[in-house]
């Protein structure tokens, strides 16, 4: 994976760094594993805007991905690499023996015709999702689950990985993207390798457009508003603005919001660097 810079032919192209493509196999999706995806506009069931700044984009198609792994000691075959519009990382498409395909995220270095497979039979190689239980200590993963059988929720996006560091009774540390160290059940399942298309965090989109096709609207600073409409805004000329906060009055910009009193806290070793 690598990116590409433009001669400015036009202002558009003047910032506008994007992925080179070069991995990916595949244009149309597997008609048996996507679905349509209805765009709200930011409206909720009586058509009231709840949330600002989202409308238009592009039409989508929904790529049913599966984050579970649970088809044990089956070999699937790598038959593409595919690009999906919902998120920043490609995606692989499995031909398993017994003829069913499913969507993977694609790590890194993945290639067309691997064969990769699931359980804790598995061999610990880029792609196979194991137990924790079973992954050497020290091993690079990703698509990590938080209870046993969920599905993978941590470490998904492009380029992100986490780091196996250790073994506690029942549970592995894991260190994760953000810097945080926590304690994870050793029956739950990771993926070896990091997440593919690592250089999506070098991409630049080079205009405002390119943020309308994604749905992303116009966002207006609560700075440069009037004080009826945010609690930052009024003042002659360019003021402060006070603390940061939201539009209703919450303070952002540092303000912590986990409770205390959460139960998962106690799996936590370390906080995250930011």
């Amino acid at each position: 994976m690598a990116v590409r810079k433009f001669s400015p032919v036009t202002p558009g192209q003047r910032h506008k760094i994007i992925g080179t493509f070069e991995e990916i196999t595949a244009t149309v999706p597997e008609k048996s594993l996507v679905y349509g995806k209805k765009s709200s506009g930011g409206r909720n069931n009586v058509g009231k805007m709840t949330a600002r700044y989202i409308g238009g984009g592009h039409k989508k198609l929904y790529r049913f991905i599966d984050f579970k792994r649970e088809k044990d000691g089956v070999p699937a075959v790598v038959k593409t690499i595919e690009y999906d519009p919902n998120r920043s990382a490609r995606i692989a498409l499995l031909f398993y023996a017994d003829g069913e395909k499913r969507y993977i995220i694609a790590p890194n270095g993945l290639q067309v015709g691997s064969t990769l497979m699931s359980g804790k039979d598995a061999v610990p190689e880029v792609g196979n999702c194991l137990p924790l239980s079973a992954i050497p200590v020290g091993t690079v993963i990703h698509n990590i689950e938080l209870r046993p059988g969920q599905g993978a929720l941590l470490v998904r996006s492009a380029g992100n990985f986490a780091q196996l560091t250790s073994r506690e009774g029942d549970y592995c540390v894991i260190k994760l993207p953000s810097g945080e160290t926590r304690k994870i059940l050793s029956a739950c399942k990771a993926t070896i390798g990091s997440v593919g298309n690592s250089d999506h965090a070098l991409e630049s989109s080079g205009k405002a457009g390119r943020s309308r096709w994604l749905g992303r609207r116009p966002h207006n600073r609560g700075v440069v508003m009037n004080p009826v409409d945010h609690p930052m805004g009024g003042g002659e000329g360019r003021q402060s603005g006070g603390h940061p906060r939201s539009r209703k009055g919450l303070y952002a910009k540092g303000l912590k919001t986990r409770s205390p009193k959460k139960a998962s806290n106690k799996y936590i070793i370390e906080r995250s660097n930011k």
